[in-house]
């Protein structure tokens, strides 16, 4: 079987077909609203806490640090890529590109767990804090149509196709609406970290790195980490526990890679995407580091809530009112992440399907709005589902591994493109090759091992259903499939005289 391999100039000039062209609206400025708006969610509001009172203490910002860096080399391998291949698709397009069709149809599949099963999680958190914030004003929602405990999710599934409309709207509208959400929120985590500091207690901090503890019993068997089914144990506390925290609160990290998905909607992908991608990191990790360290000052980290520790810390110290400012931020942080969730995941389909790995219909362009309006109904319509019927606690993890998986490859592929194609134009060069690549691949897959075993199996399986579609469909109908073909067959004899 030969490798397809999909060059980087036929992808840029699939851009440019008027059935399949995008409208560049957006600026750096856009780039990097849409990455703070998809990293800052739920986990600012809550692993904050989880992780300093179970893991890391009060070095839980040490935790985030470390996190911080690991996604930082992942973002430097993403910006060079993003700047070399300017192509919708992200991850799958640079897979594309240097591994070739099939891992980019893995890839593909793979960030199905990432997006999709992410905006569904997301929209019904996003239902259990209006749930809880209608209650704070005496409103009460029955528990069978809203919540994480809903037979049908009727919030959920609202939220999801509203932010479906606004996608199929225009790319420059969902960057303003992205804008005005992540300005009420980031706004409010000022809010918290300013008036929190007023109310610090120094002997919280003490001592910063608890000392070490081996691990208690756990739920043992396949939910265990597989790196421990493979012998080795960290404990909690102590240097093992930050290190340990860090793979927890890694994952408040997931989505500044969708930035790359908008690669073919910005104005100067090659200077603007590097600035989006790690302009959101930088000031992503500044407003983690200070909400954890405000929130184990305001309270010792052994009393923390394990579902609300922001609004737990302010109750602690009589700042009741503040439990519903910080739902408040937490309904604007998640709205944005599922709207951007949902615009990653139809960007990518629409370049699977542009490669006729899925149907070619499903990537049509909407003749005014100029966005891919078929395969964006489509997203929103499985979301919607997922989100109002599947109970998604089991399959939050696969979110998680997804991503790493996607994240490794990315960093592998770096080296690869620059052995094969080291004569394309690079507008931004991830420094220290091959070093920092190889570190980012070794710190992913690192950070993969910390994940329940189960997680492994789930993601295997899933990955051999990705498998037999791509057999039984991609294989014989994508584009490259069809240009083997015409290039087999010869030229029909002209018939002489």
């Amino acid at each position: 079987m030969t490798r397809r391999i999909k060059s980087v100039e036929e992808s840029i000039r699939d851009t440019d077909e008027p059935e399949h062209r995008l409208k560049k609206n957006l600026s750096g400025l856009d780039l990097t609203v849409f990455g703070v708006g998809v990293i800052i969610g739920t986990g600012i509001f809550v692993l904050t806490g989880v992780v300093a009172r179970d893991q890391a203490g009060p070095a839980a910002a040490i935790s985030f640090v470390i996190a911080g860096v690991v996604c930082g080399l992942a973002a430097l391998c993403y910006a060079e890529f993003a700047s070399t291949v300017p192509v919708a698709g992200s991850a799958y397009t640079f897979s594309y590109a240097t591994f070739g069709e099939f891992i980019a149809w893995i890839i593909g599949w793979d960030l199905v767990l990432e997006l999709a099963l992410g905006a569904a999680t997301v929209a019904v958190g996003w239902s259990g804090y209006l749930q809880q914030l209608l209650d704070d004003v005496g409103i009460s929602l029955p528990t069978s149509i809203a919540g994480e405990e809903a037979r049908f999710n009727i919030p959920a599934i609202l939220i999801v196709l509203a932010m479906t409309a606004v996608l199929v709207l225009g790319i420059k509208l969902s960057s303003r609406v992205t804008a005005v959400i992540v300005a009420i929120k980031v706004a409010i985590v000022l809010l918290i970290v300013v008036v929190g500091v007023f109310y610090l207690t120094a002997d919280n901090y003490s001592p910063f790195v608890p000392p070490a503890q081996p691990a208690g019993e756990g739920e043992g068997g396949w939910h265990s980490p597989l790196i421990e089914l493979l012998g080795f144990s960290q404990g909690t506390y102590g240097w093992g526990g930050v290190v340990a925290g860090a793979s927890i609160v890694f994952f408040a990290f997931i989505g500044f890679d969708i930035v790359a998905t908008a690669a073919e909607e910005t104005r100067d992908p090659k200077r603007d995407l590097p600035r989006g991608i790690l302009g959101s990191l930088v000031l992503c990790t500044l407003l983690y580091v200070a909400v954890s360290l405000v929130v184990v000052g305001m309270q010792n980290y052994t009393e923390l809530s394990a579902t609300a520790p922001l609004a737990g810390a302010f109750s602690s110290v009589g700042l009741t009112a503040f439990s519903t400012i910080i739902s408040i931020g937490a309904l604007a942080g998640l709205t944005s992440v599922v709207m951007i969730l949902m615009l990653g995941q139809s960007r990518v389909l629409f370049a699977m399907s542009r490669d006729r790995l899925l149907p070619p219909g499903l990537a049509k362009v909407h003749p005014r709005y100029g966005t891919p309006y078929r395969i964006t109904i489509a997203t929103g319509l499985v979301v919607a589902v997922l989100a109002g019927l599947v109970p998604l606690d089991t399959l939050a993890e696969m979110v998680n591994i997804g991503t790493l998986f996607a994240f490794l490859l990315v960093s592998v592929g770096v080296l690869v493109l620059r052995r094969t194609r080291p004569d394309l134009p690079r507008a931004f060069r991830v420094p220290l090759v091959p070093a920092l690549p190889i570190v980012s691949a070794l710190a992913c897959f690192w950070l993969m091992l910390n994940l329940p075993a189960d997680t492994w199996l789930r993601f295997v399986v899933w990955m051999a259903i990705g498998l037999g579609v791509y057999w039984l469909y991609s294989w014989q109908h994508s584009r490259l499939a069809t240009r083997d073909v015409e290039a087999r067959t010869p030229e029909p004899a002209h018939p002489e005289g």
